[in-house]
């Protein structure tokens, strides 16, 4: 730095009284005063024959010594080419980015909430996130960087619940991972999952089959299903309508309760259930599932009050579906305990049903369920007999549930052999 430096003193820079300008020190530092008389330090220098300007900052917070100080870093980035102002801007960025990173598990758990919460299909399923989160997560996680996690954090929390609470383990640790994926997509954190389950905490923890084996819902005897639907038919109002349907056509609770006006082709006699909401393993290609409507399901479809709204079977909230307890709490009203009948169980009953009761093959049934089968098996079965074959299975099935033998190339009467 050739040209002379140090000009000013610490005294003539402290005055109150200076006039409106920039007082040179040297090597490119001035003192700039205002017309509102602040005092600020700024560096001016030039970059690829322009000129440039870059504050110091203010001087009652930072010292002539420390402005010169400031002065001579610069000057040392402009001699070997680097704009100071840039460089400045480019490590500001990185504080930022860095800062980002510092980002706390709950923080992301919560900006993810937040993120997803429009796509849920209620609140209630919020809620379940940040409960289980509060509960299992948060103790352990919680306050750590985010970047920081790894797979002894992830199994201190999951390890001690997952034979005893296998189901809430796994959801726990499904959302963990979720969490982690966005962080990872956000560039909170690099490297692999932690919370990742195929490839990696499958070989530390056993199958959720090993230490939980699949319960399945209590079904209600397909022998006692007569007498169950009159006692059901007797009773009034929108659950025990929406029972009813889910009973005659097999379809699981989500499918009945989301129904809605548009789906419902009461010309053809079918009740489409969008693809979007067809429950399905995880991967599988999901298809609209399309259910022949026999005369009892279209009598119930009669008798459901017609009010403004797009669902079927309206909830209690203007505007909104049933809710998902409804017709669960109608089967205990009626004196059914959860341990003995569910609704969901009624599926299981059907297809007992279909097994000893009938000859229809069992891919039929299992398409009737919405179940995912062999693509090959499906197109097979979408030929032109097989809507009218399920339809005559579904109209089997209604009569049945009125209490009446039903027989035919397809169906055995009660009581008898296939």
């Amino acid at each position: 730095m050739s040209r002379a430096t140090n000009r000013l003193a610490v005294k003539f820079t402290e005055k109150s009284d200076l006039e409106p300008g920039l007082y040179h020190d040297g090597g490119g530092l001035y003192l700039q005063v205002s017309d509102r008389k602040t005092k600020a330090w700024v560096y001016r220098f030039m970059m690829a024959g322009r000129a440039r300007k870059m504050g110091l900052g203010d001087f009652d917070l930072v010292s002539l010594k420390d402005a010169r100080k400031k002065r001579d870093a610069a000057y040392s980035l402009v001699i070997d080419g680097v704009d100071p102002i840039d460089d400045r801007q480019t490590r500001k960025a990185a504080q930022v980015a860095e800062t980002a990173k510092a980002l706390t598990f709950k923080e992301c758990a919560e900006g993810y909430i937040t993120a997803h919460r429009a796509g849920w299909k209620s609140a209630k399923h919020a809620d379940q996130w940040a409960a289980t989160l509060s509960t299992y997560a948060y103790p352990v996680i919680g306050k750590m960087q985010v970047q920081m996690i790894e797979t002894a954090h992830v199994m201190k929390i999951i390890e001690p619940i997952w034979k005893d609470k296998t189901e809430t383990a796994s959801r726990v640790r499904g959302r963990i991972e979720k969490i982690l994926d966005r962080a990872k997509a956000l560039k909170l954190r690099s490297g692999e999952n932690p919370a990742a389950w195929r490839g990696h905490l499958d070989q530390l923890l056993p199958a959720k089959s090993q230490v939980s084996p699949v319960e399945n819902h209590p079904a209600l005897p397909y022998a006692e299903l007569p007498g169950f639907m009159a006692k059901l038919r007797a009773k009034e109002g929108v659950s025990a309508r929406a029972l009813e349907f889910t009973i005659l056509t097999v379809a699981r609770t989500g499918d009945t309760i989301g129904a809605t006006r548009r789906e419902i082709n009461k010309a053809e006699k079918l009740w489409t259930v969008p693809a979007a909401r067809v429950k399905g393993k995880k991967g599988a290609r999901k298809r609209d599932h399309v259910v022949p409507l026999t005369k009892q399901a279209l009598a119930v479809l009669a008798e459901v009050p017609a009010v403004d709204g797009v669902y079927v079977f309206p909830g209690g909230k203007e505007g909104a579906g049933l809710s998902n307890a409804a017709m669960s709490e109608l089967l205990k009203g009626m004196g059914y305990s959860p341990d003995y009948a569910t609704v969901h169980g009624f599926r299981s009953t059907f297809k007992d049903w279909c097994g000893d009761m009938t000859a229809y093959p069992n891919e039929m049934s299992e398409i009737a369920m919405a179940h995912t089968v062999d693509d090959k098996v499906e197109a097979a079965y979408r030929r032109s007999d097989m809507r009218e074959r399920r339809r005559r299975m579904m109209a089997d099935w209604a009569s049945y549930c009125d209490g009446k033998a039903v027989g035919g190339n397809d169906a055995v009467k009660i009581g008898g052999r296939k």
